[in-house]
C-alpha cells in the first residue's frame, strides 16, 4: 500500500531533467546558402516514471519536436539555443531546455509547472564525442548545474547515441520540487544515463527511440514524499530528416535560386474550430479581433520523398491588435513549413507547417473557448499553418513579380487534444484566417 502525498501545494513534481534531443547533430556540409543536414520534424510519444506517493507510477506525453541548426541558433528536440561565440570545437551559448513535469495527467492542466529553463551552455564536440555543461535556472532563479557527456555511433541506417549526465541541484531547487515546501531538504547530485536511437526505414523517414534512467540523490529518494529513487524515461516516435547520401538536384520549377523568404500577413479571428473552416462552414468573431503577422524562412530541402517538396525553416513574430475585449499582445512562432507547387496555368502552392506557439498573454479568442472548457490556459501551444498561394508573377505575366505570391492561410494553435502536458493538457485553441504576401529572394 502506498504512501499518499498531498501534491496541493504544488501539484508538481519533476522528471529527469535530461531533454529529448533526440535527433542528434551530425557533421553537415554548408550550402551556397542553406544547410540540408540540418533539419529535422518528428513527433511521438514519451512515458515518464512518477516519482511521487501517488496513485498512479506513469504518465504519457504526445510531443512533437523540431531540429534546425544555422551559424546563429539552434534547436534540437526539446532544447534550442542562440550562439554567442563559436571557435573551432567551442561554443558558449544562451540556452533553454525543457523539464518536464512527471505527475498524474489530471493534475498537470491545473499545475502548468512544466516549463522551459534558461541560461548559459558552454559545449565542446570533437570528432564523435559531445560535452557541455550548463547553468539553468526556472523562473523563481531555483538554480541548477549539469554536465553531459555524449557518443554519436553510427552503422548503416542505425545511429546511436549514449549519453550521462551528472545534476548538481541547489537547496532551494530540491526544497521546492521534491520536498514540496513540506519537508527539509538540501541540495544535491543525480545522475542521469540513457541512450537515444534513431533508424533509417526509408527515403526520409526515421524511427526514433530513447531510453534514460535517473537516480535520486539519498536525501531526495528518502523523502516522504518520494516513493522512488530511479525514473525512467523512454520515447519513441518518426520523424521525417534529410535522406542519407541523397543527390542534390532541384526539382522546383522556375525557383530562381531564392532559398529565403519575408512573409507579411493580416488576419482576423474565427470561433470556428479547424474542421469548420476547412468545410467552408466559417463563423464571424464578433468583436473583430485581428493579428499582423512577418515571418521570415529558410530554405532547408528541395524534395521530401523524392517529390518536388520544398522545406524551410520559418521563425516569426505576430502582433495580436487590442479591441473592446482584449489589449495588445505579441506571439512568437518557430516552426518547419512545406510547399507543394502545381500548375493550373499559373503555379500555385499548397503549403503546412508544424512547430510552437508562445504568446505574451491570451487571446480573447482562444481565452473564451479555454474558459469555457474548463481549463487553465497555457501560453504555449503546438502551431499548425495551413495556406494555399498563387504565383504573381505567373498571375500578371511580369517577370519582376516572379519571386511574389499572394495567398490565404490559417493561423492555428492548440494543445493536441489534451495529449501533451508541454501544452497544459488542453483540448482547443484558436483560429485565424488570413492573406499575405511573400517574397522570396
Amino acid at each position: 500500500m502506498k504512501t499518499i502525498i498531498s501534491l496541493s501545494p504544488l501539484i508538481l513534481s519533476l522528471s529527469l531533467i535530461t531533454p529529448l534531443s533526440l535527433m542528434a547533430e551530425e557533421t553537415s556540409t554548408p550550402q551556397a546558402n542553406y544547410r540540408t543536414d540540418d533539419w529535422g520534424v518528428a513527433i511521438g510519444v514519451r512515458r515518464g516514471d512518477i516519482p511521487y506517493a501517488v496513485e498512479d507510477d506513469e504518465v504519457y506525453d504526445v510531443l512533437p519536436l523540431l531540429k534546425f541548426e544555422s551559424d546563429y541558433a539552434f534547436i534540437n528536440g526539446m532544447e534550442g539555443g542562440v550562439h554567442l561565440w563559436q571557435q573551432g570545437d567551442h561554443q558558449i551559448n544562451a540556452y533553454t531546455r525543457f523539464r518536464f513535469v512527471d505527475i498524474p495527467k489530471e493534475l498537470q492542466n491545473e499545475s502548468q509547472a512544466q516549463a522551459f529553463d534558461f541560461g548559459l551552455q558552454y559545449k565542446f564536440t570533437h570528432g564523435p564525442w559531445e560535452a557541455d555543461v550548463a547553468l539553468l535556472s526556472d523562473s523563481h532563479k531555483r538554480g541548477y548545474l549539469y554536465t553531459r557527456t555524449k557518443y554519436h555511433w553510427q552503422q548503416g541506417d542505425w545511429k546511436l547515441t549514449p549519453y550521462a549526465e551528472f545534476q548538481w541541484k541547489s537547496d532551494d531547487f530540491n526544497q521546492y520540487y521534491y520536498g514540496l515546501e513540506q519537508y527539509d531538504v538540501g541540495g544535491g547530485v543525480q545522475l542521469n544515463a540513457g541512450v537515444e536511437a534513431r533508424y533509417h526505414v526509408v527515403s526520409n523517414l526515421y524511427l526514433l527511440g530513447q531510453f534514460g534512467i535517473g537516480r535520486l540523490e539519498d536525501s531526495v529518494s528518502n523523502l516522504p514524499s518520494i516513493d522512488t529513487a530511479y525514473q525512467y524515461e523512454s520515447f519513441f516516435g518518426f520523424g521525417f530528416f534529410p535522406e542519407p547520401n541523397k543527390k542534390s538536384y532541384r526539382s522546383v520549377p522556375y525557383s530562381d535560386d531564392s532559398d529565403e523568404f519575408l512573409r507579411l500577413s493580416h488576419g482576423w479571428a474565427t470561433p470556428s474550430n479547424l474542421n469548420e473552416i476547412l468545410n467552408w462552414n466559417t463563423r464571424t468573431d464578433p468583436y473583430n479581433n485581428q493579428m499582423s503577422s512577418l515571418f521570415y524562412g529558410t530554405r532547408l530541402s528541395e524534395t521530401l520523398f523524392t517529390l518536388p517538396i520544398e522545406l524551410y525553416f520559418t521563425p516569426g513574430l505576430a502582433w495580436h491588435h487590442s479591441s473592446e475585449v482584449q489589449n495588445d499582445l505579441a506571439e512568437a512562432v518557430v516552426a518547419i513549413k512545406a510547399f507543394y507547387t502545381f500548375e493550373l496555368g499559373p503555379r500555385f502552392r499548397l503549403g503546412v507547417a508544424e512547430g510552437l506557439s508562445y504568446v505574451s498573454s491570451l487571446t480573447h479568442i482562444e481565452g473564451s473557448e479555454i474558459e469555457e472548457k474548463g481549463y487553465k490556459p497555457s501560453k504555449l501551444l503546438n502551431y499548425l499553418d495551413f495556406s494555399l498561394d498563387v504565383n504573381m508573377g505567373d498571375l500578371f505575366n511580369s517577370h519582376n513579380m516572379r519571386n511574389m505570391w499572394l495567398g490565404y492561410a490559417i493561423h492555428h494553435r492548440s494543445g493536441i487534444f489534451e495529449t501533451s502536458s508541454a501544452f497544459g493538457r488542453i483540448k482547443g485553441g484558436s483560429n485565424y484566417q488570413t492573406i499575405y504576401l511573400q517574397w522570396h529572394f
